[in-house]
């Protein structure tokens, strides 16, 4: 029996549909085995295409997934009905939108993904937060997105979903001197020259300095779970030539 689409779902979005999808329940072979949704990872196109349509039946059975082309950028793009054609994805890594039977989509493997939801409103947000992103503002453009739709940062909930934790995150002291003092809760001490980064906690806080309404993180680490979850520092601390890439997807039914 072939296995099942792992879907893991945040108690800050119950009743929005939604899901953080790792690795199981997919199609692909070789190092993108699994439930690859990327199509840079040099995997088979066909198995790919397969892969992102369980995905969407998995968490909005008939809604019409929608994505952009990631850049680690600040930007975020508000998504109308119909939406963009997947050949002309516009560059942002944030997506908003009030529309019905649409489902954001955001690729990773090791940033930060991020759902969110104003139900009331009716109003739902995704973001590929890696440190770049983070530090620029994305999620910052997410929830001012959500505004323009009609959203309140009260009403928001949101969910930080499976990344790297800081355990498996080294980075180095240049990588430290980009961010102020104010940020020295998210380094901890590791070997000479280096600090260990908390990405998740540090979504996290830029969440609450958006002043949404609840943030749920997940605590899941993407590096020390290769059953689970892709890993692009993983495979290249293991000397793989590609890696594979998860989806974290939100909608709103029709």
């Amino acid at each position: 029996m072939a296995e099942a689409v792992e879907v893991v779902r945040a108690a800050a979005l119950e009743g929005v549909a939604h899901g953080f999808l790792g690795r199981r329940g997919g199609v692909s072979s070789g190092i993108a085995a699994g439930l690859n949704v990327g199509f840079g990872a040099d995997d088979d196109g066909a198995a790919v295409a397969e892969n992102r349509r369980r995905a969407g039946q998995a968490v909005l059975p008939g809604a019409r997934l929608v994505t952009v082309y990631q850049v680690h950028s600040p930007d975020c793009a508000t998504v109308t009905d119909p939406p963009w054609d997947e050949s002309e994805r516009p560059h942002a890594d944030a997506l908003a939108t009030d529309r019905p039977g649409l489902l954001l989509g955001i690729v990773t493997a090791d940033c930060a993904p991020v759902l969110l939801a104003d139900r009331e409103a009716g109003v739902i947000g995704a973001a590929h937060a890696g440190w770049k992103g983070a530090h620029g503002g994305v999620i910052e453009s997410a929830v001012a997105a959500m505004e323009r739709l009609g959203a309140r940062r009260g009403q928001i909930a949101a969910a930080v979903g499976p990344c790297i934790a800081q355990a498996s995150y080294e980075v180095g002291e240049d990588f430290h001197a980009r961010f102020g003092g104010k940020d020295a809760e998210f380094f901890a001490p590791g070997r000479p020259g280096h600090f260990q980064f908390d990405l998740e906690g540090y979504v996290a806080r830029q969440l609450e300095r958006a002043r949404v309404g609840a943030v749920e993180r997940l605590g899941l680490d993407t590096y020390g779970d290769p059953e689970r979850f892709f890993s692009y520092r993983r495979a290249t601390h293991r000397g793989e030539p590609n890696y594979g890439r998860q989806f974290s997807l939100i909608g709103l039914a029709g």
